[in-house]
């Protein structure tokens, strides 16, 4: 059997040491190579540059090897079994890569696990302690099988196949942890920093969360263990899904203090980020495209479909949140209205079609620039109202839900652990309404069209209508007060006065402010990132203004007009008297 033992080396250092031992290798010489990408995140990320040391031994006699390409190496052959060792640099905070300092440890497999190509079967990994200052009373968290390990999770594990080895990250440090049962599975969040939180709360509150996603799936798939691997920072949000587990990331500020009875906005986002990483335990893991399944992690993998398994994943989230009793209907309806909010105020929509994002993830969702708001959409955010659209139309005309095309997903894909081909969604969607939905479907998914939202809405009792924001911290939804000032069509950074986008056709556009320029003043007076807002509600729709700023190290002046303040907040509401028929189907659909 193939086995990885995986050593925190020099933890000051940012070093884990592998030893990869392969019993029988291949005789015309043992081949070994590091994926270039991590399932889940669709980017060449080329974890073969952070491989340092890298040597090859049998029978305690070195073994010569080559370079073959940036991610592959081949051993000279050899009688006996072969060992590769190397070692890892590990300081990304990501949930995507490895990181270790004297605090803890992180890493996915493919950081670290090089695949003996050809050889197949089950896989150990020996997890061992690390050693020196500074890392007394760590244990290892992980969801693999364990086979020989200690009560602090060092050991032996074992998992069925490389690519099973590679989707259970590992978590090693001296951590809180919250234990909670779902459906007589036992779940767990283990907390690598500091915090302060309800645990009860949060463990009941996800424990909802999860049961209302397993009842969707009629309780499958059973599980050993399922862990939430959370990183808390001062300032960041993310997550990575596992067939068992998921690396999240977030900041203090986002989960429940003690003695807080208020859902607040910030814990709101975080179960928001939960529930999603949970719903890709299905959709992604097991209900995967064919096209990622068949892939070595060698190179790309194209798929048109991304939307349908990033988007219809942001549509349950939400909406698993209101199924789970977090929040009510009115309080869904307004996430409704940010999403719907932060389509809108993306040029690109009008640019690029929601199949095209998918396909294009690679190169463009991964690696934005100043421009991407104007020429590109989100396959999360635009695909999340596109599933919103299947399901309404599915209950208003189909006769059916998309929880039934999810089911139908699960039960002819995921159950059985095949691909999903192309447009594989949008056929069974059509097979269980027996309508044809291709008109509908490509103006939603392959054209940049505007999406009905405000017309199927309506046929379920409810109103949503575009206002204007009443300022650029709006992020849609239910407001009080009326909209005051101008814009100018730009978005700074946060924190300082650096333009991060210039709205196409607007008026910083117009006047020739770019991405990257640094703003000094508005009419003779000093522009701070805090009274940026206040000077523009000082404004007047076609109101003249010189703004001074720096390209560079060059002090440039530019004369904008002022534009009115568009209509691109939205706001999406109970209707007060639906009619009986709408009343019925938004009963059927939010309980309200």
């Amino acid at each position: 059997m193939i086995r990885y033992t995986v050593t925190p080396a020099d933890p000051a250092a940012h070093l884990f040491a592998v030893a990869l031992r392969v019993p029988r290798p291949d005789p015309d010489g043992q081949a070994f190579r590091l994926p270039a990408w991590i399932r889940g995140s669709y980017l060449v990320r080329d974890f073969a540059k952070h491989v340092i040391e890298v040597r090859a031994e049998s029978a305690g006699r070195p073994v010569a090897f080559e370079r073959v390409d940036k991610n592959t190496l081949r051993c000279a052959p050899c009688a006996g079994a072969l060992t590769l060792e190397y070692t890892v640099y590990a300081y990304d905070e990501s949930v995507r890569k490895a990181y270790l300092d004297n605090r803890r440890g992180f890493f996915n497999g493919s950081s670290l696990y090089y695949a003996a190509v050809g050889c197949d079967g089950p896989i150990e990994v020996e997890l061992r302690r690390a050693e020196g200052p500074g890392v007394t009373g760590w244990r290892a968290y992980t969801a693999m099988r364990p086979q020989q390990v200690d009560a602090d999770g060092f050991g032996i594990y074992r998992c069925e196949d490389y690519e099973e080895a590679l989707d259970h990250p590992v978590e090693l440090g001296d951590h809180a942890r919250v234990d909670f049962n779902v459906d007589g599975i036992p779940h767990a969040y283990v907390f690598a920093g500091r915090c302060d939180l309800d645990r009860e709360r949060l463990a009941h509150d996800t424990q909802r969360i999860c049961h209302a996603q397993r009842e969707l799936f009629g309780q499958e798939p059973k599980l050993d263990r399922y862990l939430f691997l959370t990183r808390i920072v001062a300032s960041g949000y993310g997550g990575l899904e596992h067939r068992a587990s998921t690396a999240l990331m977030c900041s203090r500020n986002d989960l429940p203090r003690p003695g807080v009875a208020m859902l607040a906005r910030e814990y709101r986002a975080f179960l928001g980020l939960v529930s999603h990483e949970y719903f890709h335990l299905w959709n992604v893991k097991r209900i995967t495209p064919d096209r990622f399944a068949a892939s070595n992690l060698a190179a790309e993998a194209y798929t048109s479909d991304l939307w349908h398994y990033e988007g219809v994943t942001s549509y349950y989230d939400d909406l698993m949140l209101l199924r789970a009793g977090i929040i009510d209907a009115s309080a869904y309806l307004d996430l409704i209205a940010e999403t719907a909010t932060r389509l809108s105020r993306t040029p690109g929509r009008r640019v690029q079609s929601l199949a095209d994002a998918s396909f294009d993830a690679w190169t463009k969702y991964y690696q934005p620039d100043e421009n991407s708001s104007n020429a590109t959409v989100s396959y999360y955010v635009k695909g999340a109202l596109v599933a919103l659209c299947i399901d309404l139309f599915l209950r208003r005309h189909g006769g059916t839900t998309l929880d039934e095309v999810m089911r139908e997903l699960w039960r002819r894909y995921g159950r059985a652990g095949a691909g999903v081909p192309e447009r594989g969604l949008e056929r069974i969607a059509a097979e269980l309404s027996q309508r044809p939905l291709a008109a509908e479907l490509d103006r939603w998914i392959r054209s940049t069209e505007e999406l009905p939202l405000a017309e199927l809405l309506a046929e379920f009792g409810i109103d949503a209508r575009p206002r204007a924001a009443l300022g650029d911290a709006d992020p849609g939804g239910r407001v009080s007060g009326k909209p005051q000032g101008a814009t100018l069509g730009l978005k700074l950074k946060g924190g300082d006065t650096t333009v991060a986008s210039v709205l196409a056709g607007g008026a910083a556009q117009r006047a020739g402010v770019s991405g990257g320029d640094v703003l000094v003043a508005l009419d003779g007076l000093r522009v701070g990132n805090a009274q940026w807002p206040l000077r523009l509600a000082a404004l007047k729709p076609g109101q003249s203004c010189e703004l001074q700023y720096f390209r560079g190290d060059e002090l440039l002046r530019a004369t904008l007009t002022a534009d009115p303040l568009p209509l691109d907040a939205w706001t999406v509401t109970l209707a007060d008297a639906p009619g009986a028929e709408a009343l019925a189907r938004r009963k059927a659909w939010l309980g309200a």
